[in-house]
């Protein structure tokens, strides 16, 4: 026993050492805002908020708090680096710790692209999933798992029912983790059944998101990862992330270390043959080595003495009342268990024109039957209804959990192109309460103001074709309104919007005469109208142009007539006068 402690101290002393080094690493070349001490340590001003995480509050964390592996990386990465398509293990100290098995590392750089492609601003890389990965379940247990990516047997953590860690109580019915009283983490990157439910992905087409696949499971740890706007490129966008996977400021710099190793050199090696990590968070704490005693100086026996006369016996005591038993004292309710009902903390009703974000946040607060709020649990909102709105970070399900005031307040809500009304619903994770339904309505993009680019007048001649094209910029409350729709119109006269049946025209299909369009404008609110033609009758014609939200541009076109020259009278010859006669 006393062996195996000595070990353990010596590995601690090694592993605080890579985590100071990867910690330093990380400030001298990931970020401009990171900041260290000359031991590598963290300083005050680059230390998380809380330790819940540097954005408590915006989730529950993906694994809700599982244990995880404490193994951390060898203090050098093998020398020299393999190159990622390696198949063998180059020489060197932590060449075994560098492999990673052939299917999980294709699963981590697949979900690299497909995130570089959905999330360009986040700049995830790979080796932050195999951080996380390796942290959670040793790279899938060592790459145990089929051609199709799918774990040989399910990865459980433990049941989380607050005996020693978080207790959630179940939400998928045993879906997921096989247990309908309590939730469990599953798959290799140990995602808790309701964080699932909106986080997962299919990361490997086959129409199935299964989170002990880890072509799906690294899929969807990209994508959390991701979420609200959050960037791999700087250590704050990083360590919230990382947090919020997590909430443990000892799971951050494990991942880190992880993370700061394979970025200096990794391989591939054959599935099933990946190193599994030996210690975990929940059993980190060796037993105290046995202390032998001390021998003592031995006995002397006593010498024979005279015998003792025998004592009298006494009176029998009286039986004592038995004790009634203690009843088992009932646990106390968790504060989901003492949820009666959602109120809106916020408008039930909230409107944004299409592409804008919602002034408005979506709220809600979590009561008792008497009123009281109801802090630490966690609210489900959802996006219901045809609609491509969405949650800041591309995300249609967002759980938070509740303040002191017992209030969840929703990401900032994205309106899509798509306009109509759809339904954002609270909901308490682990109660079958009624929903809290907050309506929301997409407008249409919308233009107030219409103006001529230019002001050069509009003339052309009979038959011929206007020189200079139309264009105007729409503008929405002084800023530029791009993809509004617009209509332009050929009218008869200002008072008269019927389309005119002479006069200027578009050339439509077969060169055949259109004075009405449907039109758009630009992102940058600009519309060029397409070339106009003046037609066969001279005189003086009105365009009309017409945007959604009702700005309105009338702009004047003369046709003059074709020009004629007149034709040149020929001279007349005079005949000579006749010589009158002599006679």
């Amino acid at each position: 026993m006393s062996a195996h402690f000595g070990t353990r101290l010596r590995k601690g002393a090694v592993n605080t050492t890579v985590a100071a080094l990867a910690v330093a690493a990380l400030a001298a070349s990931q970020a401009p805002d990171v900041t260290a001490d000359t031991q590598g340590r963290r300083t005050a001003a680059d230390t998380p908020a809380t330790e819940a995480g540097a954005d408590a509050g915006t989730d529950d964390s993906a694994t809700g708090n599982s244990p995880y592996y404490t193994d951390l990386p060898p203090l050098h990465s093998p020398n020299p680096a393999p190159t990622q398509s390696s198949a063998t293990t180059p020489a060197g100290g932590g060449a075994g710790e560098a492999g990673i098995p052939a299917t999980v590392l294709d699963a981590y750089k697949k979900a690299e692209a497909q995130l570089a492609q959905a999330k360009p601003g986040c700049n995830l890389p790979w080796q932050l999933l195999a951080a996380i990965g390796k942290v959670e379940s040793g790279q899938a247990r060592g790459g145990d798992v089929t051609a199709d990516g799918t774990t040989v047997s399910p990865i459980l953590g433990p049941v989380l029912n607050g005996s020693g860690f978080a207790n959630i109580r179940d939400t998928d019915n045993g879906a997921y983790d096989g247990d309908r009283t309590f939730d469990r983490a599953v798959g290799p990157m140990q995602f808790i059944p309701s964080t699932w439910a909106w986080a997962g992905r299919d990361g490997n087409a086959d129409g199935k998101k299964d989170p002990n696949n880890i072509y799906d499971a690294a899929l969807a740890a990209g994508h959390y990862l991701c979420r609200y706007g959050w960037d791999m490129a700087t250590t704050s966008g990083m360590r919230t992330a990382i947090l919020s996977y997590n909430n443990s400021t000892d799971y951050l710099n494990t991942v880190l270390s992880w993370l700061e190793y394979y970025r200096k050199g990794s391989h591939e090696i054959p599935d099933g043959t990946g190193t599994v990590p030996t210690d975990r968070s929940d059993d980190y704490t060796p037993s105290p080595p046995s202390v032998p005693t001390t021998p003592g100086t031995p006995s002397v026996p006593n010498a024979p003495g005279r015998p003792t006369k025998p004592s009298t016996p006494g009176k029998p005591t009286k039986p004592s009342t038995p004790t009634k038993p203690t009843p088992t004292p009932t646990p106390a309710p968790t504060p989901t268990e003492t949820v009666h009902h959602l109120e809106a903390a916020g408008p039930a009703k909230i409107t944004a024109m299409a592409g804008d974000v919602y002034t408005d946040r979506v709220s809600a607060r979590a009561e008792t039957a008497a009123g009281k709020a109801v802090a630490k649990v966690r609210i489900r909102f959802t996006i219901v209804g045809d609609t491509d709105a969405e949650f800041t970070g591309g995300e249609n399900v967002a759980t938070i959990v509740t303040d002191s005031k017992g209030i969840a307040l929703a990401p900032a809500l994205q309106a899509g192109e798509k306009s109509g009304a759809f339904t954002v619903r609270a909901t308490v994770l682990g109660r079958t309460l009624s929903a809290l339904d907050y309506a929301a309505t997409v407008t249409p993009r919308a233009a107030d103001v219409l103006t001529r680019t230019g002001d050069t007048a509009l003339t052309c001649t009979v038959g011929g074709e206007f020189a200079d094209a139309v264009e105007v910029k729409a503008t929405y409350k002084g800023t530029a309104a791009g993809k509004v729709a617009a209509t332009a119109t050929l009218v008869k006269a200002a008072d008269d919007p019927t389309v005119n049946d002479k006069g200027p025209y578009f050339k439509g299909a077969a060169d055949s005469p259109v004075r009405t369009l449907d039109l758009q404008t630009d992102a940058d609110g600009l519309l060029r109208l397409p070339q106009l033609y003046a037609g066969d009758t001279a005189g003086a014609y009105l365009l009309r142009i017409t945007t959604t939200g009702g700005a309105v541009l009338t702009v004047e076109l003369t046709v003059t007539a074709a020009e004629t020259s007149t034709p040149t009278a020929a001279p007349v010859e005079s005949e000579p006068e006749a010589t009158p006669s002599a006679s």
